[in-house]
């Protein structure tokens, strides 16, 4: 690692992937990309249905929120990728992309539907039928399941036996459908594999893993470089921060840059007096509805031989499930227009010691109103507080009660009524029980956006401009998914690469770089 490059990328997540593989293209100019955790080389980023063994590894930042007031004051476990390639380094794969109604919430900083769909059709490598609307020759692998397990055809023909139609396209998704996954021959497709392997080899970039920035140097208003493990680390161009929705609010806001009453509460320099930093988190909100199964589940027998050299030969088997494999994406109203609810088919249950014999409908609410903060304890160098209060709006308690009941419609129908068993129905609950139950195990969907929300000039609670430059401060954006104003209606993995893609194209003025706002 030299003592400075012209771009100092912080994170290499699915937006600093992006990012820095794109700057880089650039053979006169200098790239570093720096990772505080881990390289990605170990077995179960790999494996589809490992997934859910990073969760609390070295290779997550194994946050846990605030207590919750709505969910009885319990913390929220929240897994964020600290590895390279970030989340999309052990996140379960789902590709979706949103909906051209998303455009709507980046209107007043001058973002079009084009600004957000145009960068991923170009990425994304579609490898299954045409028809999709997906885009076919970029570099990020995209396929169907590669062995579905038989309950999710069954769960779509549930759903088309309530009045939910097949997905025509995944880039306007409504309806159910197998889900493009990010996978190419069954196995993990991250976005370190799609932009940043096929370039290490590139003499004016630098990855460096397992080094953690501490702050962003500023100078008479402008960034000149980042202190990484207490050393500074100069930025000839720009330091771009690409940490994530907690990371990089964290980052601003023990550089000084920030809320001034908190800066100066929590003893540090006033940089940049921006309230924004760290508010506006959002978060789609989940709610699991478990039920039984009339026949035993291949998933429990996973880690046995049989799966693994079914995995090992031909990509098959249990091992190749992203354990989400099949979605429906609809509206609580049953109208026209985009959706505001996923039911997400998990062909198993999980209990205390793995993997158990049943099925998971996950209900996701993906417009919800609650919303929280992204703040630092009152260490700045300890961990953050994560508060992202659920479900304390009561439009989204609403919500999530006619979602629960949406989903039994799903699970009674005759296609899963033979497949599954519903001893314990919470569908039929009452309103307050019903509400007791979503609050007792409402949880998060991995996808917080917003804390450093990009707005127009006359927004007091945008951090960043259209341009993706943070406010006040010379040198310095942000680019991933904390600068999207509110959770898309699809996952967020894709949003951070669209925005990933736009901020280098904004930075190396491929298209016209945005006017001042």
């Amino acid at each position: 690692m030299r003592d400075g490059y012209d771009y100092v990328v912080v994170g290499a997540g699915s937006a600093g992937c992006a990012v820095a593989a794109r700057l880089s293209a650039d053979p006169g100019v200098s790239v570093v990309l720096l990772e505080a955790g881990p390289h990605d080389d170990v077995p179960e980023v790999r494996t589809p249905f490992a997934a859910v063994e990073l969760f609390g590894s070295e290779r997550d930042w194994a946050y846990t929120t605030a207590p919750q007031t709505a969910l009885g004051g319990r913390g929220v476990a929240w897994p964020r990728g600290r590895v390279l390639g970030g989340s999309s380094s052990l996140n379960f794969q789902m590709w979706l992309p949103g909906h051209p109604a998303d455009a709507q919430d980046w209107a007043a900083a001058g973002w079009t539907a084009a600004d957000l769909a145009d960068p991923l059709r170009a990425v994304e490598g579609w490898t299954g039928e045409p028809g999709t609307g997906l885009g076919a020759a970029g570099p990020l692998r995209l396929a169907p399941p590669r062995d579905p397990d038989p309950s999710s055809h069954a769960f779509l023909a549930a759903c088309a036996q309530t009045g939910i139609g097949p997905v025509v396209d995944w880039t306007a998704a409504r309806g159910a459908g197998l889900v493009p996954l990010t996978q190419h021959d069954g196995r993990r497709w991250s976005a370190a594999d799609a932009f940043l392997k096929p370039v290490l080899d590139r003499d004016n970039l630098d990855v460096v893993t397992d080094v953690e920035v501490s702050s962003v140097v500023v100078v008479a208003g402008r960034a000149t470089g980042v202190v990484v493990d207490g050393r500074e680390l100069r930025a000839h161009r720009e330091v771009v921060v690409c940490a994530g929705t907690v990371g990089s609010p964290v980052l601003l806001r023990r550089s000084g840059i920030g809320d001034a009453a908190r800066s100066r509460a929590a003893g540090l320099p006033v940089v940049a007096d921006l309230p924004g930093v760290g508010a506006n988190l959002r978060d789609h909100v989940v709610v699991d509805v478990v039920v039984g199964a009339h026949g035993p589940s291949r998933f429990t027998a996973a880690s046995g031989p049989a799966a693994r050299a079914a995995y090992e030969t031909s990509g098959t088997g249990p091992l190749s499930s992203n354990v989400a494999e099949a979605a429906a994406l609809l509206r609580l109203d049953g109208g026209d227009g985009p959706p505001d609810l996923e039911l997400i088919w998990c062909p198993l249950a999980f209990g205390p010691e793995g993997p158990e014999a049943g099925f998971t409908l996950p209900v996701v609410l993906l417009r919800p109103r609650s919303a929280g903060r992204v703040d630092l304890a009152g260490d700045p160098a300890a961990p953050p507080v994560v508060d992202p209060a659920y479900l304390t709006d009561p439009a989204d308690v609403a919500a999530v009660l006619a979602g629960i009941r949406r989903a039994g419609e799903v699970l009674d129908a005759p296609a899963l009524a033979r497949v599954v068993s519903t001893p314990d129905r919470p569908w039929e609950l009452g309103d307050a029980e019903l509400a007791e139950y979503a609050r007792s195990v409402a949880a998060t969907m991995y996808h917080p956006v917003g804390t450093c929300r990009v707005g127009g000039a006359d927004d007091p609670g945008a951090v960043v401009d259209p341009a993706l430059r943070v406010r006040g401060v010379d040198g310095l954006r942000v680019a991933d998914a904390s600068v999207v104003p509110a959770t898309p209606r699809g996952h967020t993995h894709a949003t951070a690469v669209a925005v990933g893609q736009r901020a280098a194209a904004l930075i190396a003025g491929e298209p016209a770089v945005l006017p001042a706002r």
